[in-house]
């Protein structure tokens, strides 16, 4: 993936509840864009139909497509990359590795463990992490400046929320809700 182009700034977390409007968000994304395939809650078989799907349009498209969660099912996937909260330094040869961030220490955790970015979240209220602490824009900037990292803001997104978090390190954005409303 870093071979073939740069790291998206814009980008999108799918899951189960937003799948209903996901190809119409998919449509929304800029070319290059991102896309973090989620959908934890499916069965491993109706998982990976979904990813294919997914897959096929982002490629149509231009988009970045990451694997959340098993490491091994990366490759065999064809995912551009692979974003887990678990530390893994293992080779994932020229495949995105991306990490959570929900404070400081997560972020030095990630790049201890060799991710090319990672999300900080919640930047703000956000439906998908309901009554969830958000780090608002000062502890983003905490995080941002003190992990030495490209670092994608998530949680309650919009691009003029971004536009506001760029001067306290937001390399970028991503949202669920912001492209599939």
């Amino acid at each position: 993936m870093r071979a073939r182009q740069p790291v998206p700034t814009v980008w999108l977390m799918t899951d189960e509840r937003t799948d209903a409007t996901l190809e119409a968000a998919l449509r929304r994304l800029p070319r290059g864009a991102g896309i973090v395939f989620r959908h934890y809650a499916l069965a491993r078989a109706e998982r990976r139909r979904r990813f294919e799907q997914v897959r096929s349009i982002a490629r149509a498209r231009g988009l970045v497509l990451l694997l959340a969660g098993e490491r091994r099912d990366t490759l065999g996937w064809r995912a551009d990359g692979w974003h887990s909260g678990m530390s893994h330094r293992l080779p994932m040869r020229a495949r995105l590795r991306t990490a959570p961030a929900h404070n400081v220490r997560e972020s030095v955790a990630a790049r201890r463990a060799r991710s090319d970015l990672i999300f900080a979240s919640p930047v703000f209220a956000t439906r998908s992490h309901s009554g969830a602490r958000s780090l608002g824009p000062v502890r983003f900037g905490q995080i941002a400046t003190s992990s030495g990292m490209i670092v994608i803001a998530l949680g309650g997104m919009t691009a003029h929320r971004y536009r506001r978090l760029v001067q306290l390190g937001a390399a970028g954005w991503a949202a669920i809700d912001a492209w599939s409303a």
